[in-house]
């Protein structure tokens, strides 16, 4: 049964086929072969009962909320006064590119979505100032991988909903690795430019009154964080309900910096129903095979196989972070995680790790999907906001930072609590 499914699975999307539809045939080909009662006829309760989940609200809020920013012109004014405060760091503007995917991250939720916004305000700043073009694009890309990492995030959602694990104890868990994997992420760019100071391009000097006066353009993120964030640990709002509450603080915003036109709202909310349908199609398919796999005993059949060979909890950590980290070489990011999660965490958790921990593990292994070829995603989107220039440089430019998520992996690995200490210090 193991090996029919992971055997199907692979098939199907070695053939190209959407994954939603890949995950929805998985579960039809396990009822047919394995199941004494045809579950697929539960089908419709299934996407009835998923469909009507009120977390899932938060994701298209989240994704407008996303839309909404990288169309009001904030992030332009926002790179620009990170410009001047970490202009003088080996490596000069490279550090804002980080800062800022970081900042946006903690509004957006989208991982495409920060290094298209921060690449468009960056890039030509790259070439006026002379910075080594290949680092400073792949600051970027690695930058916006924080994305999902750093909360709201909507594949945190999404493992939420799928393992039935708490969202506001994931947005927790999420910040401290967030913060040090933006640390990390600017020392490798400190010791890349000390040892190659030509790297850091030419850096502009600012006054401090110049700085302080570009304070103003860092608050509109984070209000709209405390907003979003704040309003759930404030017991005011849930995450779908702190969503809501984003959106009218993005709507207030973009209307008071003159930027909010109905032809902004319509491209705003055009895309997110397309990401949102895409999105949705792809967890409804996942909880039937979840569904169907519960009927069939493959979950307890995949835990006996793993006690019966004798591997130990740790092996088997190993064994899948090995397992990610290949898929991620092939897989988009929601569509790895939707169909690994599903089969992998509900192990994981049998055998004794803890949820919230092993969600932000999946997170960063994502993570490091988003930026190794030939798939990663955020090396296509920088790529194509770079406009030129041979595809390699992309690639070549992300290696440094791949190496600092695999320091953020053994990090979490050896000290877990970097993960479980802030949720279990606010919410017990």
């Amino acid at each position: 049964m193991i090996l029919t499914a992971v055997s199907v699975l692979l098939f199907l999307l070695a053939l190209s086929i959407p994954v939603a539809a890949s995950i929805g045939l998985l579960g039809v080909v396990l009822d047919k072969f394995y199941s004494f009662l045809p579950v697929t006829r539960a089908l419709g309760e299934v996407s009835w009962s998923t469909s009507h989940e009120f977390l899932l609200v938060s994701i298209p809020l989240f994704i407008l909320l996303g839309e909404l920013l990288l169309r009001s012109g904030y992030a332009e004014r926002m790179y620009d006064a990170l410009t001047v405060w970490l202009n003088w760091l080996p490596g000069g503007l490279n550090h804002a590119n980080i800062v800022a995917c970081g900042l946006f991250s903690a509004t957006s939720g989208s991982s495409v979505a920060t290094s298209a916004t921060v690449g468009t305000v960056a890039i030509p700043q790259a070439r006026k100032h002379k910075y080594n073009e290949r680092l400073f694009i792949g600051s970027l890309a690695a930058g916006g991988t924080l994305g999902i990492l750093i909360p709201p995030s909507v594949n945190m959602i999404i493992y939420g909903v799928l393992t039935d694990t708490s969202v506001p104890r994931l947005y927790l868990a999420g910040l401290l690795p967030g913060i040090c994997l933006i640390l990390i992420f600017m020392i490798i760019l400190v010791v890349a430019c000390v040892l190659k100071p030509s790297w850091g391009g030419k850096r502009e000097p600012a006054s401090w009154s110049h700085r302080v006066r570009s304070l103003v353009h860092l608050l509109p993120p984070l209000l709209l964080f405390l907003v979003v964030v704040g309003s759930i640990y404030a017991g005011i709002a849930t995450p779908t309900e702190s969503a809501g509450l984003g959106v009218v603080a993005m709507l207030i915003l973009a209307a008071a910096s003159k930027r909010l036109t109905w032809r902004v709202l319509l491209e705003a909310v055009e895309n997110t129903v397309k990401s949102t349908a895409m999105i949705m199609l792809i967890v409804l398919a996942a909880y039937f095979l979840n569904f169907v796999m519960t009927a069939v005993g493959l979950t307890d059949a995949l835990v006996s196989s793993i006690y019966s060979l004798g591997i130990s909890p740790n092996m088997m950590l190993l064994l899948v972070i090995g397992l990610f980290l290949l898929l991620g070489c092939f897989m988009e990011t929601l569509s790895l995680m939707i169909t690994t999660v599903p089969i992998i965490a509900p192990v994981m958790i049998q055998l004794g790790f803890d949820p919230i921990w092993f969600g932000i593990l999946v997170i960063v292994l994502i993570e490091s999907a988003l930026i190794t070829p030939p798939v990663g995603l955020n090396l296509f989107v920088v790529q194509n906001v770079r406009g030129s220039g041979p595809m390699h440089d992309t690639i070549i430019g992300v290696t440094p930072f791949v190496i600092g998520l695999f320091i953020m992996i053994g990090v979490l690995i050896l000290v877990p609590g970097v993960a479980t200490w802030l949720p279990e210090l606010v919410m017990g």
